[in-house]
């Protein structure tokens, strides 16, 4: 958020990297904090994917606005919505996709 706009970079899963390289300008995107926070607290929008090195997509992101009700790991994990996402089967992935009834769930 304090940068408005940046580089997503550091993503050496390649389930990431895959789900990283099939975004395109204009994706929705939700922040989430890791560590010891593990929340959601904020959107975003894709700028622009360079995929020419597919090991390494350079995608340019813009920061959106903060959550009005951040979420929790803990609260994600509790709704049905999530039971099959990777967001909750597959631990410590940092690019994953989510349907409208969950990206609707994290606005609401």
């Amino acid at each position: 958020m304090r940068d408005g706009e940046t580089v997503w970079d550091g993503v050496t899963n390649p389930t990431a990297v895959k789900n990283l390289r099939e975004m395109k300008p204009g994706t929705k995107w939700i922040f989430y904090h890791t560590g010891d926070e593990r929340t959601a607290v904020g959107t975003g929008t894709v700028v622009s994917v360079d995929a020419t090195d597919p090991k390494v997509p350079i995608v340019r992101v813009k920061a959106g606005k903060p959550l009005k009700h951040p979420k929790t790991l803990d609260a994600v994990k509790a709704e049905r919505i999530f039971k099959n996402s990777p967001l909750v089967t597959i631990g410590r992935l940092s690019v994953v996709p989510l349907t409208q009834e969950q990206w609707d769930w994290f606005l609401s």
